[in-house]
This record gives structure tokens, C-alpha cells and sequence, in this order.
């Protein structure tokens, strides 16, 4: 799996690995190093329009095919991420800097995605639905749409993919693939499996490059549906452009302004616990991490205690290092977004709390003083819906803690009261209270006394409000990716209508 960082990267197109339409190419580089891993062909306007043609062309024979079959491809893959997941898991933290079990937890939900989506093709599919007439068979089939555009971000770089391609392929549908400019060794990986699996040519498509390749996909009107996973800016464009184009869909999942709620009644190991999971796991760098923590009077001095404890010491370090808790951030963009929000939060009236936003040299690991090294920043401050550093992604170990009183009411109007809803947990011993939040916070995600990140392969995936239009994602994709035909069979000789409406033909006679 190591690459030679002296021979470009390619694209795959049509089942064959080429340079592409132009002579540029861009960098890989490692998060925790600065360091280049290796060098890429960057795509073009036409090396996506070449696959999206190899995708159309091909969807007719894949479609002729059982979805045993299909899913067949699926199999020979799930084996080999499956058998290589420790080594590739190295690949994913070297690559976009997540520590080591989180490479590897990359790796293995891509299996179980892969699983799920191949092990469905033996599943039932389509629903038998009773007709108002006896003579009457009503059922619902599904067919897939066709090409499907798959663009994916860097921080799940191996999993996301296959939440995106695993499904829309053994629904019968052909994909091009866009993946994020930051992870293109990943990619390039995931598509040598397609290639070793024999996919037939023009089934799977990977184009390397940046933004306008992923635009490529999105203005090409050959592509039915575009599953997308990124920021929400990007998201909205794309839901944009292609919302008012008859017979073309987009699923986003983006991003969110998450929180957990700690409550009166709150185990406050568990909540503590939580918090950090929530703030810190992959440096923040998720959807679905927590920047806000929202927690009650009563318990706010000692959750407050523990949690800086925690958010000072928490190990910031090599990703390869079994130790590391938090590793870089992806780029230095981030670490200027970081750095800017931060410092929004000071401009806004924070009271900081730890700001580790600058490591100390002894604190960067020996031999990466290059690297994107961040640790966490903290304030807290008075409730404001208005504050930007409240309601405004930063996407980085950047944490406001909020105290509220009264019921568990308060806390829910708070988490609501930003554009987004993706993800958000709420952590008390009162059943009552976790009711409240689940039947009223406006989430896509919800979870009780736990970390308010995490994705089973099998429960949708997806948010409300600015954090989505869909969940590409497990059985929720199927939606995105197929058309619904609802089909009604005669069995009579007679023609008899639902509804009492009359089946006579009168005349003049």
C-alpha cells in the first residue's frame, strides 16, 4: 500500500487508470508532518465529463444485473477492507491526522456499510400493498435512477464513500466519484479494491481533484443524483443548482452547530465523559461534534471544573502514537478558521477558559514541529442567540460552555436556536427530561446519556434545517437513488375502478 510519491496519482475512468485531460497535479500532505505523502493528477471539467459518459454508458448492463450479482462486486471488498483495515486505517491517520483507533474505526464502518448494502440485495424489496379491488394486485418496485455523483469529504475519507457508493451501486445505479482534494491517497486506495473486485468498466468512476471537478459533477446533466457530504455553504449550492432541474435530485448531509445539554439530574461522569468525546474526538473536525455545552445551574460549577481539568490534559499528539487522544487539524486553513473564531469568541465577550490554541514547542511531537498542532479552547460566556461564536461552525476543538436554569424547556429552546440540526445529546437520569429533548430538539441526530457523535451503519444519517436535505446514508439513500413505481395488475376480465368510479363506456345506441 505505499505509495511512490514520485508517480502521480491517476484517475479511473471507464475501468482504466489515466492522467487525465490535463498536466497538473496537487499534493497530499500529512497533517501531523506537513510533509508530502504523495502527488496527484488534478481533474478537469472534461475528465468528469469522460466518466460521467463511462457511467451512462454502462448503467443499461449493470442494471440488467440481479442485485446478487451486482452485490457480488461488494463482497470482494468488504474481504479486503475487512482483511486490510489495521493497514489501511494507518493510511486514513496519516492522511487527514485522526489518531489511530479512529483511522481504523474509518475502515471497519466502511466494511459494515459495505456489508449492510450487499447483504440488503438478498433482502425483500418493494412493498405488497392491499387494493380497494379483489381482482387487483397493487405493489411498489424500485429502479435505479442511473449515474450517480458522489462527493465526499476528507474526514471520514474511507467510510463516507461507501456510505455514498455501496448502496447506489447494488441498487443497479453507476457512480463517479469526486473525493476531497485533502485525502486523495484514500481515494486512490478504495479504487484500486473496484479495480481488483473486476467491476465492470464504467460501474465506478474516480475523478482527483478539487471544487470544480465536484461543480463538474453537479452541472452535468447526465447525472440523476448527487449524494453529497460537506459544509453546509457547498451543500446549499449544490441543492441549489440542481433543486429546480426536473428529473434530478440531490441528497446533502452537512454541517451543524451541535450541543449536549447536561441537566439538574445528569450523572456527571457520564456527562463528562461525554463532553469530551463530543468536543474533541478527531480535534472536532466532524459533523457532528459538540462546540456547544449546555449545561444546568445546579451542576454547572462541577461539570465546569472537571471538564477544563480534562480539556487542559487531554493528550494532543502523533496520530501514530497509541497515546495521542486528539491529533492535528487537516490544513492550515483550519488552523487559521480556528484561530479566527477563537479569537471572534474573545471579540464577543468569552471569558476563556483553556486556550491551548498555540502549543508550547514542548508539547508538539519531536520531528513534526511542521505540522497543524492545535489543542482545545474553551469559554464561557453569557447566553446570546445572536452571537456569532454560538451559532456558526468552526469545525475545530473550539467549545463554549452555557449555563441555563430552570427546566430542561430552556435547555431545548437553546439548542435550537441556531440555523442548523444535525446532531445533539442530552444527558439526565429523569426519563422525563430525555423525552422532552427527544420529541422537541430540531436534530437529525439524537442521543441519551451518551456522546453525540457516532453513526451505525444501519440508522439513517442526516439533519434538519440548514444541516441537510437527506441522509445519504443506509437504508435513507435507497430513496435518493431509486425511482418508486407503484404498480396495479388486473386479474380480471372486467374492468373494475377503485373508488367507485364507473368503468362503463356508454354510446349514443
Amino acid at each position: 500500500m505505499t505509495r511512490d510519491s514520485e508517480v502521480p496519482g491517476s484517475h479511473y475512468i471507464d475501468g482504466e487508470w489515466t492522467d487525465g485531460d490535463s498536466t497538473t497535479t496537487f499534493e497530499s500532505r500529512e497533517p501531523a508532518t506537513g510533509e508530502v505523502l504523495a502527488e496527484f493528477q488534478r481533474g478537469t471539467s472534461d475528465d468528469v465529463s469522460s466518466a460521467v459518459a463511462a457511467a451512462e454508458a454502462a448503467a443499461d448492463e449493470w442494471q440488467a444485473l440481479s442485485y446478487i450479482d451486482r452485490a457480488e462486486h461488494l463482497w470482494e471488498i468488504f474481504h479486503e477492507l475487512r482483511d486490510r483495515t489495521d493497514e489501511l486505517g494507518t493510511v486514513v491517520s496519516r492522511e487527514c491526522g485522526k489518531e489511530l483507533s479512529e483511522g481504523r474505526a474509518d475502515v471497519v464502518e466502511a466494511y459494515h456499510m459495505v456489508e449492510w448494502a450487499a447483504g440488503n440485495a438478498r433482502h425483500p424489496h418493494g412493498d405488497v400493498v392491499p387494493s380497494e379491488v379483489a381482482s387487483k394486485d397493487a405493489y411498489m418496485r424500485r429502479k435505479p435512477r442511473g449515474v450517480v455523483g458522489c462527493i465526499t469529504p476528507w474526514n471520514f475519507p474511507v467510510a463516507i464513500p461507501f456510505w455514498h457508493m455501496a448502496v447506489a451501486l447494488v441498487e443497479g445505479n453507476t457512480v463517479v466519484w469526486k473525493p476531497a482534494e485533502q485525502t486523495p491517497w484514500c481515494a486512490q486506495i478504495v479504487a484500486e479494491m473496484f479495480d481488483d473486485a473486476g467491476i465492470p468498466d464504467g460501474v465506478f468512476n474516480l475523478v482527483q481533484g478539487y471544487g470544480d471537478a465536484g461543480n463538474a459533477i453537479v452541472e452535468d446533466d447526465r447525472v440523476d443524483t448527487v449524494l453529497f457530504t460537506g459544509s453546509a455553504a457547498v451543500g446549499h449550492e449544490v441543492a441549489g443548482k440542481i433543486g429546480g432541474q426536473p428529473g434530478r435530485s440531490a441528497c446533502c448531509e452537512m454541517g451543524g452547530k451541535n450541543a449536549v445539554v447536561v441537566t439538574d439530574t445528569a450523572d456527571l461522569d457520564v456527562a463528562v465523559h461525554s463532553a469530551v468525546m463530543s468536543s474533541f474526538k478527531t480535534t472536532g473536525q466532524r459533523c457532528v461534534s459538540a462546540e456547544r455545552l449546555i449545561v444546568h445551574e445546579d451542576v454547572y460549577d462541577e461539570f465546569k471544573r472537571r471538564f477544563v481539568d480534562l480539556a487542559e490534559d487531554v493528550t494532543v499528539g502523533d496520530p501514530l502514537d497509541e497515546s495521542t487522544f486528539m491529533g492535528p487539524v487537516v490544513d492550515q486553513e483550519q488552523v487559521e478558521k480556528f484561530a479566527e473564531y477563537n479569537e471572534l469568541a474573545r471579540q464577543e465577550g468569552a471569558t476563556v477558559l483553556v486556550d491551548r490554541e498555540e502549543l508550547a514547542p514542548d508539547a508538539i511531537p519531536d520531528g513534526r514541529e511542521e505540522g497543524n498542532w492545535v489543542g482545545p479552547f474553551v469559554y464561557e460566556m453569557e447566553y446570546d442567540p445572536e452571537l456569532r461564536c454560538l451559532t456558526e461552525e468552526v469545525f475545530g476543538p473550539h467549545v463554549a460552555l452555557l449555563e441555563y436554569s430552570g427546566g430542561v424547556e430552556r435547555a431545548v429552546e437553546m439548542v435550537n436556536a441556531t440555523p442548523y440540526g444535525l446532531a445533539g445529546a442530552i444527558i439526565a437520569e429523569d426519563y422525563r427530561q430525555i423525552n422532552y429533548f427527544r420529541d422537541n430538539a430540531d436534530l437529525g441526530l439524537a442521543y441519551g446519556n451518551l456522546p453525540c457523535i457516532g453513526a451505525e451503519v444501519h440508522l439513517p444519517f442526516g439533519g434538519v434545517k440548514k444541516s441537510g436535505s437527506g441522509s445519504p446514508h443506509a437504508r435513507e439513500v435507497i430513496e435518493a437513488v431509486t425511482e418508486r413505481t407503484a404498480w396495479t395488475l388486473n386479474n380480471s376480465k372486467e374492468i373494475e375502478m377503485a373508488q367507485g368510479l364507473s368503468a362503463d363506456i356508454r354510446t349514443e345506441e
